[in-house]
């Protein structure tokens, strides 16, 4: 976690030059983070090096949010050559520690937090690349290519698409919005002194797709447990406030397993590919997810092809799996 060598006269343009910089925290991609901390200052230094990383979605979606009232963070400088953008610094304080350290917050926090994604789901999408078919199938094939081959089993790719087109209409057929696609405890900040302003991160892959995916990412959050009760309690909150019927509660769980088959071949590639090894133990809680939604009679087809193809005892951590 050494600075990037651009960094220190990246600060000198942007009038931080006197500023310290401290390590703050990596993620699942090649993005990096710091701290500039100037006497009584401080912003985040986003280090999201080129070719892998472009940072220019994070700011232009960061912009939108922020003209339509939404806590992004500022944007205080960038320099696109090297990937580094210079950010409003929203502090310490995550919903997911909040959460952990005073149980009593966490029907509180996660109210606000669906109330954000009803206001957010109020506006036209972002001018950001429709959430289409395509990328469905690209993501649901991460479990096959990924997961699968790591534990050592063949499975039928083909007959895993189909079944996946037979149940994404639900998907199909609802007004688009904007997709934070990675909307979790571990991405919501509390802002204003740890206020009930809730502060966002992570946004960069946004697309235009259906209101329940943000949804799922909050409510199955791969990173930590949360609570079937409180599950259902935010899904009828946000159907109650937004009046979502049946085809809502539908596509909720067609894009739950749709989503968790993706995250369970993402974490085996961070392991297998980027030498993540820490994400493999994370997969038992997306398996428990996943199946959860495989017993929704609407993703019968693909609950199927799991049955026929992947067997309980074979639904878990990849890398334990791997090595029996």
């Amino acid at each position: 976690m050494n600075p990037p060598a651009a960094a220190s006269a990246f600060l000198t343009e942007v009038g931080w030059e006197k500023a310290r910089i401290v390590p703050l925290a990596g993620d699942a991609s090649f993005r990096r983070y710091f701290r500039v901390i100037d006497h009584d200052r401080s912003a985040i230094l986003m280090d999201a090096p080129p070719p892998q990383e472009d940072p220019r979605p994070f700011i232009d979606l960061a912009r939108w949010l922020t003209d339509k009232g939404f806590a992004a963070p500022r944007i205080l400088g960038e320099n696109l050559d090297h990937g580094l953008v210079l950010l409003q610094d929203f502090g310490d304080a995550r919903m997911r520690e909040t959460v952990d350290a005073a149980p009593e917050s966490e029907l509180r926090l996660y109210e606000s937090a669906v109330d954000l994604l009803v206001r957010l789901h109020r506006h036209e999408a972002a001018p950001v690349r429709p959430y289409d078919d395509k990328e469905y199938h690209r993501e649901a094939a991460l479990l096959t290519d990924w997961y699968c081959p790591a534990i050592g089993i063949e499975v039928d790719a083909e007959a895993y698409r189909a079944a996946w087109d037979a149940v994404l209409a639900p998907v199909r057929e609802a007004r688009p919005v904007t997709v934070l696609r990675d909307y979790h405890a571990e991405n919501i900040m509390l802002i204003d002194g740890g206020s009930e302003t809730l502060g966002l991160l992570d946004f960069q892959d946004a697309l235009a797709g259906h209101p329940a995916y943000d949804l799922v990412s909050l409510l199955q959050d791969a990173r930590r447990d949360v609570p079937r009760e409180l599950e259902t309690a935010m899904l009828d909150r946000y159907r109650r406030t937004t009046g979502a019927g049946d085809a809502f509660d539908i596509a909720y769980h067609v894009l739950g397993a749709q989503r968790n088959a993706k995250i369970v071949g993402i974490f085996t590639r961070l392991w297998q590919r980027d030498g993540k090894p820490r994400y493999p133990a994370l997969c038992p809680r997306v398996w428990r997810y996943l199946d959860r939604d495989l017993s929704h009679p609407a993703l019968k087809p693909v609950a199927d092809w799991f049955d026929a193809n992947i067997p309980a005892h074979l639904r878990g951590d990849p890398m334990e799996l791997a090595s029996k």
